[in-house]
């Protein structure tokens, strides 16, 4: 436990399944090798991209087990740990921890949403979460999957906790991380999900990214961090302009299905989803090519 520092440009690794719906163990080693030679933070696996929803947890353990050992060094591993119940969660945590993993990733859960959707249920269950935790905690908001918003005040008051240490924000709302950079305990580390807002996002504070549309696009958002970094905002929101487009069909518009056709023409292996997810068709197949057409993988 303790601080750990997250920032840069991190997938959130989709996963690779073979025809008949096994997870692929060769196109992880496949992935993470090409990924490897990107200047890529390090790795997000097992969140929301990851179909883990859809993943037993031997799956999951695969997962982290196999991408801990194709993961230069230098990469930062977290895994996404987020269960219904403070048991689960700190179940999942604690194996990720056993694998190496640096830090958690803890979706809200979403299940009885009359029960947790309030300030006071989700500082209980995120506190008790990292009082267990053997890694550092991240919060993670998605409220266009989980129909959970965070509440500004929980994450404000959570910061406090010596072992949450940031939060993926995922609702793309700029205004609402400027809140909660505000409000939370100086040095808590805010990342956001949503690669349509990433220049502007790291303009008002942001140290990072967790986004779907770095598994096929690893180069153009690496370049909006570059340019942020080294205070070249012009570039920065011209890579933003380029990338739109591309962005919104993988994540927005196409879905996971989507987001792998792009990983399969930008070199990488996407593959099929999982059942009940499915690809694009042919038309929506040709918007994603187009799209993606001038950005290198």
């Amino acid at each position: 436990m303790g601080t750990i520092k997250i920032q840069g440009i991190f997938p959130a690794m989709a996963t690779p399944f073979d025809s008949q719906g096994e997870v692929w163990k060769v196109k992880v080693e496949y992935n993470v090798s090409k990924w490897n030679r990107t200047d890529l933070a390090g790795y997000v696996v097992g969140g929301s991209t990851g179909e883990t929803v859809l993943l037993s947890h031997e799956e999951r353990f695969h997962l982290w087990e196999w991408v801990a050992e194709y993961a230069s060094p230098e990469k930062l591993l977290v895994a996404g740990t987020g269960a219904e119940s403070v048991r689960e969660t700190v179940l999942l945590t604690n194996k990720a921890a056993e694998l190496g993993y640096k830090a958690a990733l803890v979706v809200t859960p979403h299940y009885y949403k009359n029960q947790f959707n309030n300030a006071t249920s989700q500082k209980i269950f995120y506190g008790a979460v990292a009082d267990q935790a053997k890694i550092p905690v991240l919060l993670y908001n998605l409220p266009q999957n989980t129909g959970i918003d965070l509440a500004p005040d929980a994450v404000a008051e959570l910061s406090h906790h010596p072992n949450i240490v940031g939060l993926k924000e995922s609702s793309g709302n700029v205004g609402k991380i400027i809140r909660m950079l505000n409000e939370a305990k100086p040095g808590f580390q805010v990342l956001t999900g949503h690669a349509g807002t990433l220049a502007p996002t790291l303009g008002v504070g942001a140290c990072g990214a967790i986004l779907a549309f770095a598994n096929a696009a690893p180069y153009a958002c690496v370049s909006i961090w570059e340019a942020h970094r080294m205070r070249e905002f012009d570039a920065a929101l011209d890579w933003q302009r380029r990338i739109f487009k591309a962005g919104s069909m993988v994540t927005e518009k196409f879905g996971i299905g989507g987001l792998k056709h792009a990983m399969d023409i930008m070199g990488y292996y996407g593959g099929p989803p999982r059942l009940p997810l499915l690809p694009p068709n042919a038309q929506g197949k040709q918007e994603i090519e187009d799209a993606f057409a001038g950005l290198r993988g």
